[in-house]
Formats: structure tokens, sequence, C-alpha cells
């Protein structure tokens, strides 16, 4: 339970709610801020990125979840997700309303640009819903000269590995281990371009990171979260899920490189009007004053 004073206001008595299955709390002025819910069990079932089967028993699970889910979160005074492909999810499966409530990224304030470089950049969490196997093998059909470099950890780091050598591209792509805050930044402002291709994300720090370091982004159409940022040909490139697609992108911006920074410049004045302000203010809005 958090007692706010925010902004010269009254204090308010308020729980803010975030992700499954801290919504369950039990409070008179709860208000819910849906990063997201038990996405196994709902949109990812029957996906390979999902352990629940349509056996009897997964079944009952999902069932008992989706009634829990309804009666807890319809407790919220107001319930704000961290993006419209979230609260479209939301109104999917439990038939309750969401609004949109963007905030900025991890490493917003700590970005800045530099030179376009010759390379791209892969960011996150190395699992299979993230797609990075996609990236490496765009690659192969890259003709510009330019490398990737992949930031990031997780489960699926040996099988990138193992591709990478397996597609001769050991010369072309890097798998950077223990990226720090620094180097992090460091790799966005050098970058020509962020390649982000994750499923049906739920929201995307990366693709704000690479608008606050002016750098396009490429992503594609089934990337969820990501397409609320990326406008094809306004502040990115957005192209089918298939190698050759987002290679073509690639090329693009690397044959083009003034129009890579109108682009990543475009994203830029997108991401810098989502502030933390705005957030906390519509939060402690919504959970109003203490009696």
């Amino acid at each position: 339970m958090l007692n706010l004073s925010y902004a010269g206001r009254h204090p308010v008595d308020l729980v803010i709610a975030t992700r499954f299955p801290s919504y369950f709390v039990r409070h008179p002025n709860k208000v819910t801020w849906l990063i997201h819910q038990h996405r196994p069990a709902y949109d990812l079932c029957g996906t390979p990125y999902s352990d629940f089967t349509h056996g009897d028993r997964d079944v009952g699970i999902r069932d008992t979840l989706f009634t829990l889910d309804r009666r807890m979160l319809a407790e919220s005074r107001r319930i704000f997700s961290n993006s419209r492909n979230v609260a479209t999810r939301l109104r999917r499966f439990t038939g309750l309303e969401a609004t949109p409530l963007y905030h900025p990224p991890p490493l917003a304030g700590l970005l800045s640009a530099g030179p376009l470089g010759d390379y791209v950049l892969s960011v996150g969490r190395l699992e299979s819903i993230k797609r990075v196997d996609l990236v490496v093998r765009a690659m192969r059909h890259v003709r510009a000269p330019l490398r990737l470099v992949i930031a990031g950890e997780g489960s699926e780091r040996p099988a990138i590995g193992r591709l990478v050598a397996e597609l001769g591209l050991d010369d072309r792509v890097a798998v950077r281990r223990e990226v720090d805050t620094d180097a992090l930044v460091d790799l966005y402002a050098g970058a020509l371009a962020v390649v982000y291709p994750p499923y049906d994300e739920d929201y995307g720090y990366v693709t704000l990171e690479a608008f606050l370091a002016r750098r396009p982004v490429v992503t594609t159409d089934d990337s969820g979260g990501p397409l609320e940022f990326v406008t094809h040909g306004i502040t990115g490139s957005v192209c089918p899920p298939h190698p050759e697609a987002l290679a073509s992108a690639i090329d693009e911006l690397a044959s083009d490189r003034s129009r890579a920074s109108r682009l990543g410049e475009a994203g830029f004045e997108r991401a810098r009007a989502i502030t933390w302000d705005g957030a906390v203010d519509a939060l402690v809005g919504a959970g109003g004053a203490a009696d």
C-alpha cells in the first residue's frame, strides 16, 4: 500500500497494482496499471511460446484464472494498461476496459545520438518470443557491409550462438556478453538502426530507447506494442516476419543514411513526449484524494 503525497495534493491512500498476480490485492482504493496478465494462459496459449495445452487440466486452470482475473481486476477504481496492445487483450479475454498509459523506458535520460554506424543493433532478452534468431537469419540476406550486434542474455543464447556458426556469420554477427548500462548506451548511440521483431510484445522498451537515441526501428507487422510507435516510413520500417523482408528494410536504411537519420529524429519527437510526470499524474489522479 502506498501513501502518496504528490505535487502538493492531499495524501492518497492508494494501491497501484501492475502485473499478475499483484492485482489480486484487496483494497478499497485500488488502481491497476496492467503491465501484462499471465500470457501463457491467455494469448500465447496454442503458440510455441506457451506450455498450456487444450487438455482438460489446462482448460480448467485457464477458466479459473479468467474468472479470478475478471473479478479482481473489476475491483479497481480504474484500470490502465501500459499499451493499447495490452488493453486490447484485456478486453478480448475479460470484457474489461483499460486506458493505455505509456511511461519512459529504463534508459530514458541517458541516451543520446552519435554518428550513424556500420552495424544494426538487437537488444533484449534472448528468449524465443523475442525472435532474435529472425534477425540473425536476416543477416544472410543483407547486402550492405553491415554487422549485427546482439546485446542480451537469456535461455536462447546457446542456440543463437549455434545459429550464427551454422549460417557462417561469425564475421558479421557479434553476441555481446554482460553489456552494462554505459556500454548499452554507447551501442545505441553508434548503431545505424535497431532491429526489434518480437512476437506480439506487450509494450517494448527497446522501441522507445532506440527513438531516444534518435535511431529508426525495424520491426514486424505482428510485433504488437512496437507498432504503437513505429510507423512505416515515418519512424522506422514495418515488414512481414521473414528474414528476407527484414534484410530488405535494413538495406534500404543503409543505402540512404539521411533517411535513416530523419526517421530516427521523428522517433525521438514521439518518444520524448512520454514522461513519468504524465504517468504518475494519471495514476494518482485516478486514486483520488483521501477523505
